[in-house]
């Protein structure tokens, strides 16, 4: 079994929290709105998610990290979300989040979008994740159904997970259109909650949706590098970039500050019906740039399987 660390996030209320975000948001977008609301049914369009809400329980679950992939990828690094949700003490949880596919099942390197219904006691477990890798035909974005090719709940390397018991109830809902600032959204959310919460670390996932406009994506190469990418720039050199158009729907997993567990404090991956998705970096249109979101604040982090050598390269 992986070596399990736990801690206890500072929870405000979700009233505090949408005034606190809201405030934040303004410096940001031309237009954002923060509140309370019940969550909507997220088995519906345009999610399709095989839970219908992110209320109950909730946890942030950081497996592994970037320096399982880089500078050197240790491919024996494999996970299961099946045995995540059991070291987070919530077997049958329903887990969203940005990852690293299997290269062992895979046969290639792949963005994991995962949205994992885990199995429990009486349901077997029901995988609604997508995988972005690229298109060996054309170099562009090949997007899949993970449930399409494989029957597994398996991962590799690193993943930054949100994970409750799938409930309705009630979340807060973000809008915000019209980027005015340098930050994207995620980043503009987290670096709100480190401004007002400062040394107590709040941890937020969910859902959002960017409704309009274009993105920055990244897709990793299908060949893990043969040279150790040793800088940022190394990584980014690797990584191919999109600019991917609206809707996309991300999955998003955020800590507002580190509490010494060498987290990676954002990570973001989306999908779409339109063939598109991999690792959100930033909205490339401004000012017509819609996002749409639903979170909730965690209330304890499990750090999984924490690698002993680490580094800060290519944790954007």
């Amino acid at each position: 079994m992986a070596k399990v660390e736990r801690f206890a996030f500072h929870v405000p209320s979700l009233e505090e929290l949408a005034g606190v975000l809201q405030k934040g948001l303004k410096e940001n977008f031309a237009d954002a709105e923060v509140s309370v609301v019940d969550c909507p049914d997220l088995t519906k369009e345009p999610f399709h998610f095989p839970a219908k809400g992110i209320c109950g329980k909730p946890r942030i679950a950081d497996v592994g990290g970037v320096p399982y992939l880089i500078p050197v990828a240790q491919t024996e690094k494999v996970y299961d979300l099946n045995t995540v949700a059991k070291e987070i003490e919530l077997p049958g949880a329903f887990i969203l989040g940005a990852g690293a596919a299997s290269s062992k099942i895979l046969g290639v390197n792949a963005e994991l979008i995962a949205i994992v219904q885990s199995k429990s006691e009486k349901k077997p477990a029901v995988n609604g994740s997508y995988i972005a890798q690229i298109n060996p035909a054309d170099k562009g974005c090949l997007l899949e159904k993970y449930s399409s090719k494989y029957n597994d709940c398996e991962f590799g390397l690193l993943a930054n997970l949100y994970a409750s018991e799938g409930q309705p109830g009630k979340v807060i809902e973000v809008k915000a259109n019209g980027r005015t600032g340098e930050l994207n959204f995620v980043t503009c959310l987290r670096q709100t909650l480190e401004k007002h919460y400062g040394e107590k670390p709040v941890g937020m996932g969910g859902t959002f949706i960017i409704q309009k406009g274009k993105a920055k994506i990244h897709i990793m190469p299908t060949e893990f590098s043969a040279c150790p990418l040793n800088t940022d720039e190394d990584v980014n050199n690797w990584l191919k970039f999109f600019e991917m158009k609206a809707p996309l729907i991300c999955q998003t997993v955020f800590v507002s500050r580190d509490p010494g567990f060498d987290l990676r404090v954002e990570h973001t991956h989306c999908f779409s019906h339109h063939g598109e998705g991999g690792h959100y970096h930033q909205d490339t249109s401004p000012d017509s740039v819609q996002y749409l979101g639903y979170l909730l604040p965690a209330e304890q982090l499990f750090r999984i399987d924490r690698p002993q050598e680490t580094h800060l390269v290519g944790r954007d």
